[in-house]
């Protein structure tokens, strides 16, 4: 029983993952960082972070949690059998066919993106700010997931609590940089009345999911700026001259 997270219903019913979209409460850590701050590099106390990332790991079973040192990339790391990647390898995702583990992925507005084949036992973890969204970080995840052995046809996403369009005012120079990297991105960007252009990350997301072939994507439909209490938002804080911890979501095999 998952009591610090919410899941996706889709990925519960295959019975064949654990998985939680961990918000910010249920930790040790104090002051801005209340309370599951998973991240050491925003100013914690490392060992409440420690504290905080073994209480995420006891909350689905106790296996190793894995993670990566994000960097807003489109590299995935492919877990095989042997040693477990050291948490400072700089990627975006992860998958694995393994058993024994739990892979993971912190955001604090970016879209934590929770994949699995049930019907080949293989699953998926990927960071998703507008950068590796638009630069292909889910091709790139379902791909390595089909080296694996999987079908993008069996690919069930979720898409986790993440920075919702009518929160994510970015800009005319944004939207270019976007659209240069990625054109398709352009159905994803809105203009409020006498507003600036809003980037819809969820929504480019489930576009992309269907583009690439894969089932329709589950999306929680959470947003972390307007829910700052429940999760760690960036900008949020940011717009508050504060600074603020990351969330984590994981997913392993049962």
């Amino acid at each position: 029983m998952i009591d610090l997270a919410q899941t996706a219903g889709e990925l519960e019913a295959t019975g064949l993952v654990r998985h939680g979209f961990f918000g910010r409460q249920g930790g040790v850590s104090t002051g801005e960082f209340d309370s599951l701050n998973v991240s050491v590099s925003t100013g914690d106390n490392s060992d409440n972070v420690e504290r905080n990332r073994a209480i995420v790991a006891e909350n689905l079973g106790s296996a190793p949690l894995v993670t990566l040192k994000q960097v807003h990339s489109t590299r995935v790391v492919t877990v095989e059998a042997g040693a477990i990647p050291d948490r400072a390898i700089e990627a975006d995702a992860l998958v694995t066919r393994r058993a024994d583990i739990l892979i993971g992925v912190l955001t604090a507005d970016c879209a934590p993106l929770l994949l699995v084949d049930p019907h080949a036992g293989i699953i998926g973890a990927a960071h998703a700010g507008w950068a590796g969204a638009v630069g292909g970080i889910l091709e790139n995840t379902v791909t390595a997931m089909e080296a694996l052995g999987a079908q993008r046809r069996r690919i069930l996403l979720a898409i986790g609590p993440t920075i919702s369009g009518e929160n994510y005012e970015v800009g005319e120079e944004f939207k270019a940089k976007a659209l240069s990297i990625n054109p398709a991105a352009a159905n994803a960007f809105f203009t409020p009345p006498a507003g600036k252009p809003h980037f819809d990350l969820p929504a480019f997301l489930v576009a992309e999911a269907q583009s690439i072939g894969l089932p329709p994507a589950s999306n929680l439909a959470q947003c972390t700026y307007a829910q700052p209490q429940a999760y760690f938002s960036h900008r949020h804080a940011t717009h508050q001259g504060k600074r603020t911890g990351r969330q984590i979501s994981v997913i392993g095999l049962v």
